[in-house]
């Protein structure tokens, strides 16, 4: 396909809503600030299709650093899809990314396509649904995320993602409509997670603990701020039995799942404390 009205450019950042407007469309379910939060974490890495002034296609690619990048919102308009824009969109997020490793969470049926272009399954992750609501657990230990020192939450999260992701998780936690709590043990912090309302109900993302009572603990304190007719989703990875089980034990069922591939090594990290993960668009 050789369209000369077709072409590529970054997007601007009123253009990211249109992708989560998108994404919506699509069944996503995107957070009410997730465009501000993933915007700050690489404002050129998202990319769009137009024809003529139309967009027709998008793509984000969001370079963490000189060797780790994420690929996601990979979106054609239905009325364009199967005539080749969306490969040219895709070849040239990959070319922004040349020399990472790329991570993204693909739809299952996708996954032969990924595979073709130099993609490798990690695992699965398993999107939970169950509702909100619940008194917050009495344990001592569970404080506002706020309340510690930015360094401190840096430095706990700096194992569970390939690369540093501080400029991310810098928004994430301080977004409105959202909520982010920290577990204390020993005088240190031992896990943390973030809650924020969806066009959906909430989703808790990311949940990460040192153990598994510590991750019910943070789960069940940020679900506490939502109500009981609230919908609350928690994407887990499949490869950690605790927290599968720990989703299953609240009565959550199982309503989506991704397949979480990397064009590179896959990254050696501690995924038995990784009870949820941040997002499937940008990891």
């Amino acid at each position: 396909m050789n369209d000369n009205r077709y072409r590529i450019r970054v997007m601007r950042r009123e253009e990211v809503d249109l992708a989560m407007e998108w994404a919506a469309q699509e069944g996503w379910n995107p957070g009410l600030h997730d465009a501000d939060c993933y915007f700050a974490a690489d404002p050129k890495g998202f990319l769009i299709g137009l024809l003529g002034d139309e967009p027709i296609a998008t793509l984000s690619v969001i370079k963490y650093d000189d060797a780790f990048g994420f690929l996601g919102f990979y979106i054609v308009k239905p009325e364009y899809r199967g005539q080749g824009y969306g490969l040219q969109l895709w070849k040239a997020g990959i070319d922004y990314l040349q020399g990472h490793n790329i991570g993204l969470d693909g739809v299952v049926d996708q996954q032969e396509n990924y595979r073709k272009s130099g993609f490798t399954l990690a695992y699965r992750n398993i999107r939970y649904e169950g509702t909100g609501g619940g008194k917050a657990p009495r344990q001592a230990g569970i404080v506002e995320l706020s309340s510690l020192p930015f360094e401190t939450l840096a430095a706990y999260d700096r194992p569970f993602f390939p690369a540093n992701r501080e400029q991310f998780t810098r928004a994430w936690i301080s977004q409105p409509d959202g909520h982010a709590l920290g577990v204390m043990q020993d005088d240190r912090l031992a896990g943390y997670g973030v809650i924020r309302q969806c066009r959906n109900g909430y989703k808790v993302g990311p949940l990460l603990a040192d153990s598994p009572a510590l991750a019910e603990s943070l789960f069940l304190a940020l679900k506490a701020h939502t109500k009981p007719s609230d919908p609350v989703f928690l994407d887990v990875p499949a490869v950690n039995p605790a927290a599968v089980a720990l989703a299953e034990k609240h009565g959550m069922r199982v309503s989506f799942e991704t397949a979480r591939m990397y064009r590179g090594e896959i990254p050696d990290l501690p995924l038995a404390r990784l009870f949820g993960v941040a997002s499937f668009e940008i990891g």
